[in-house]
């Protein structure tokens, strides 16, 4: 891959989004006073907060799969540098925790993009990486399923290898669509203790279009 594809991808931006899980919108309407969305408010989300470099398209989605489907694992660095800059400086953390793969998943690719990414953002960072988590059982792929069934399919699916008791957990996967694998490693985390998880990814999925809300069909009489 040429520099300038490289160097292409932008961050992403937003006007409206959710102040716990930076899900973006198109605008204010799914958000309370305090700035959370409903899956926030409702508790759906485990992770304290949420950071990502850009939208999961164009130049970026080329570069992580080229990492996580051909193998070309010096991407990772590259990848690692966006992860860097969607960090904010004053964030502190004690531990870096890569999303784990299902070791048959692990094996046929031969490595695990998110540890990667953990020891890029790691070594950036001076934090120590910490694989705390092991995923117990193989899921299905998340593509196409919906909000409840994505946190469904993932239920139980991961436990923790070791404490991680008081610890402020930076947890890194390669792309958020819903948020569902991120919050399930982090109910695992704090439930080994951690003090706080935060996610950390290089890209996210836009679902800002479907995130719009409906025109209603009728007016209510005597209301303009």
């Amino acid at each position: 891959m040429c520099a300038d594809c490289l160097n292409k991808p932008a961050a992403h931006s937003a006007e409206y989004f959710c102040s716990q899980c930076k899900t973006p919108f198109a605008n204010r309407f799914p958000l309370a006073l305090e700035g959370r969305c409903a899956l926030c408010r409702a508790g759906a989300r485990n992770f304290d907060g949420a950071y990502c470099f850009g939208f999961y398209e164009g130049e970026l989605r080329e570069l992580i799969h080229l990492l996580k489907y051909d193998g070309m694992k010096p991407l990772a660095a590259r990848l690692g540098d966006f992860l860097s800059r969607a960090l904010p400086l004053d964030e502190a953390f004690d531990a870096v925790v890569p999303v784990p793969l299902h070791w048959r998943r692990r094996f046929e690719r031969g490595f695990n993009q998110a540890a990667l990414l953990a020891e890029r953002i790691a070594a950036k960072r001076g934090i120590p990486v910490r694989h705390a988590l092991r995923r117990i059982r193989a899921t299905r792929t998340q593509t196409g399923l919906t909000n409840a069934k994505r946190r469904e399919n993932v239920r139980g699916a991961f436990r923790a290898r070791r404490s991680v008791e008081g610890l402020r957990i930076l947890l890194i996967d390669d792309v958020m669509t819903t948020g569902a694998t991120g919050s399930a490693c982090a109910a695992v985390l704090k439930r080994a203790g951690a003090k706080s998880v935060t996610l950390l990814t290089a890209a996210r999925v836009d679902r800002r279009s479907t995130l719009a809300p409906v025109a209603p069909k009728y007016q209510t009489m005597g209301v303009s």
